[in-house]
């Protein structure tokens, strides 16, 4: 019931009380502020767990297969022909050559592949250059479902025109847009594209997990000159698969060069585009938004690729191309151009070949020998970049940089003579792998810690008694010569994560090669094949739990919530009549009916615990204007209780001055008197510019606060009038000259 007190006021200033009291009181329900606001972050707290706990039912799981490629282009023209070929087809790869997966034994023999020699021959920067007859050896077409492509110089990086163009010229990106979208699948569609002057990044997503694909964020880092131009850096997007799990792609091209600066200058650069890249806040499907975007490092799985630049230290670039050519100037010209990778015994009781890794001649062990001179894995190793859980799959491939173009496995024969590298790479980080990397930094910080505080208690001088050896622990147990990356020829594992919302993924690494056989850069495409399994939300049966879950909180608080009722007095058949008729039953509130100068009317009022817990209220200070008394009650009125007040033992709402509590189904009686005796009320109510009109707040604390109206029917008075006015008085008194007819009795008369 509606209620709101207030005094008489005056009837230039008047306005509904309930419309006055409404744009001064927030609703219904205490304000936030109140501790009721616990309660409502709790109930948030608890809805989020139990939707979790349930998320069995709202949840499936799916697999999916996410193609990675990289290709630096150089700005050569018509290398645009050879991306659908090798990204989305799988050709161009070189049996000879090939790294993980591309042995497969499903996969489709290749008998009448062009030769290397006819390929080589017919070279044109205008059209494609992959073999003839080259049916893929990596997965692709509808076997992918999500594509991922990131381009490096797509235009002259190196061009004064391009670098300080005000705008990033899309033409180029169109063009390879183009190229691409006519080599895959019908129904592909486009989920994100970044561009920052030569670097490009591109999504596509299959039509069955399109509609999976949600918060989509693309952004870009420039680290080039002056350590924000464009022509180095990296593009960015990141997307949240099935409600569930967040990916984020990082394709980049980090500074160039041989020397220590350069070096110096790559990990700049990977540190740059760490702590500047940022991605809008996530929307879930209820609307719910984060406060603030996310950035590289909260997501569930995240894959950098591109050309990084790192390159073969420490060894003669003259050595590395002899080490490498041993491997391709045999390749066989003919019709089948495979090369043995392993040896075969020469004991006819033993036909088994070698495994590659075991044998001194094959292609892994020179590969083997090269990878500790790999700045990328060094500086991993090192731990100043990529040391933070990044992994990367078995290197089984030549380097992919630097060729001669129009060539398969001619290196660099220019007067430059850059050492072979694996400039190109793809790099993958999971959840759990930042967390052991995180784990692992605390640990050693506490280690230290502790190392510290030995020391100044001067354990870690020799001699002491409480010392058994000296040990110290940066450089103890680390001859600086082993690092597990040398030695990861396996197969990688499937890695199980558990997502931020808890929800379990697992990740695993199928396919990771170059192309060797496209021709039309100095660098060679490589791509890497991910099988990704996650649990994809359905957003009809979240949306329905919800919606239950939701319902059961709101009930379970609503019982928990104290709850009164209030019923008001109504004339009944053994009132007067004149009673009768003075007061309205339809009106929802306390009528008084006709109220005269120092005539007491009395009404009563019940009210009653309904809920389930005690319910402590009072009624509370009423807003109020400046010609108003304040508190809870007009001055005309007065309210008795049949019961007495709590003792204040802790403090309550200020604008409550006393409090009563009620257990559940508990009553209790109030008498409300109205008395008019104060000479100006009488005289404001004579001349009709005050009213009886008042609305009283009866709060509740922790619950609901009820407005119970008042209203009274004043009978003109002769007090407080003027002479002047007196003497106009018809015959039969006052309340003739209103139109009124004088009576002879009223419903109240006691005082």
């Amino acid at each position: 019931m509606a209620s709101r007190s207030g005094s008489v006021r005056s009837t230039h200033t008047a306005r509904s009380s309930i419309n006055h009291l409404e744009a001064q009181i927030p609703g219904a329900f205490p304000d936030l502020r109140s501790p009721s606001q616990a309660s409502l972050t709790t109930q948030q707290v608890s809805l989020q767990q139990i939707l979790y706990d349930r998320r069995a039912e709202y949840t499936r799981s799916r697999n999916v297969r996410i193609k990675i490629g990289s290709w630096n282009v150089a700005s050569n023209k018509g290398t645009e022909q050879d991306v659908g070929a090798w990204f989305v087809k799988g050709k161009g790869v070189e049996k000879a050559m090939a790294g993980l997966g591309v042995s497969d034994p499903k996969r489709r023999e290749e008998k009448h592949k062009e030769s290397v020699d006819d390929q080589e021959s017919r070279f044109d920067k205008h059209a494609p250059t992959v073999p003839y007859v080259d049916l893929g050896s990596v997965p692709g077409d509808e076997d992918v479902d999500l594509y991922v492509l990131g381009l490096q110089e797509i235009v002259d990086i190196t061009s004064a025109a391009e670098a300080l163009k005000p705008y990033t010229d899309p033409a180029m990106a169109n063009k390879w847009k183009a190229s691409l979208e006519q080599a895959l699948p019908n129904g592909y569609k486009l989920v994100a594209e970044q561009q920052l002057l030569g670097l490009w990044l591109v999504i596509y997503a299959s039509p069955s997990l399109f509609p999976q694909v949600k918060n989509v964020s693309t952004t870009s880092v420039g680290t080039g000159l002056m350590g924000y131009m464009a022509n180095k850096g990296a593009v960015t997007a990141r997307i949240v698969l099935g409600e569930t799990t967040r990916l984020v792609f990082v394709n980049s091209h980090l500074g160039a060069g041989s020397d220590k600066a350069s070096l110096e200058r790559r990990i700049w650069d990977v540190a740059q585009v760490m702590q500047r890249t940022r991605f809008a806040p996530i929307v879930d499907a209820m609307g719910t938004s984060q406060n603030q975007g996310e950035g590289l490092g909260d997501e569930e799985f995240a894959f950098w690729f591109g050309d990084l630049n790192f390159r073969i230290e420490g060894m003669p670039g003259n050595d590395v191309r002899r080490l490498l050519t041993v491997h391709t100037e045999h390749m066989d010209k003919g019709e089948d151009s495979g090369y043995a990778t392993g040896s075969v015994s020469n004991d006819a009781e033993d036909s088994v070949p070698l495994p590659p890794e075991l044998d001194p001649a094959s292609l892994q062990t020179t590969i083997s020998c090269l990878l500790p001179h790999d700045e990328l894995h060094q500086q991993m190793k090192n731990g100043k970049a990529f040391h933070d859980g990044w992994e990367e799959g078995p290197i089984r491939f030549l380097p992919t940089y630097k060729y001669d173009v129009g060539k398969v496995g001619v290196f660099d024969s220019s007067e430059k003579a850059r050492c072979p590298s694996w400039c190109d790479r793809i790099l993958y980080r999971t959840r759990a792998g930042k967390q052991r990397y995180d784990q692992k930094v605390r640990e050693d910080e506490e280690t230290r810690k502790r190392d510290e505080e030995m020391k100044k208690l001067g354990m870690d001088m020799p001699g002491t008694s409480d010392v058994l050896f000296d040990y110290d622990p940066e450089t103890d147990g680390d001859n600086g010569d082993y690092d597990e990356r040398e030695d990861n020829t396996e197969d990688p594992e499937p890695e199980q994560v558990t997502t931020k919302d808890g929800f379990s993924d697992e990740l695993l690494l199928e396919y990771y090669t170059n192309h060797m056989r496209v021709l039309s850069s100095d660098h060679k495409p490589l791509d890497a094949v991910f099988s990704l399994k996650f649990d994809a939300v359905v957003p009809d049966l979240k949306a329905a739990i919800h919606t239950e879950v939701a319902r059961e909180l709101d009930r379970q608080e609503n019982e928990g919530r104290p709850s009164i009722a209030v019923v008001v007095e109504r004339a009944t058949g053994s009132s007067p009549a004149a009673e009768k008729n003075a007061t309205d039953s339809t009106f929802d509130g306390v009528d008084f009916g006709d109220v005269k100068f120092a005539k007491s009317k009395r009404r009563n009022i019940t009210i009653a615990n309904t809920g389930r817990v005690p319910a402590t209220f009072g009624f509370a200070d009423r807003p109020i204007e400046e010609d108003q008394d304040a508190g809870p009650f007009p001055p005309w009125l007065t309210v008795a209780f049949d019961k007495d007040p709590d003792t204040r033992t802790k403090a309550g709402p200020d604008d409550i001055q006393q409090r009563y509590t009620l257990a559940p189904a508990e009553v209790v009686n109030a008498e409300l008197k109205l008395k008019i005796k104060d000479l100006d009320a009488i005289r404001g109510l004579n001349d009709s510019t005050q009213t009886l009109d008042e609305v009283l707040v009866l709060r509740v604390e922790h619950g609901r606060d009820h407005f119970l109206p008042l209203r009274g029917q004043w009978q003109p008075s002769a007090l407080a009038r003027t002479v002047d006015k007196l003497v106009k008085i018809p015959e039969g008194g006052i309340r003739r000259l209103q139109g009124q007819s004088p009576s002879a009795t009223t419903g109240d008369s006691k005082t």
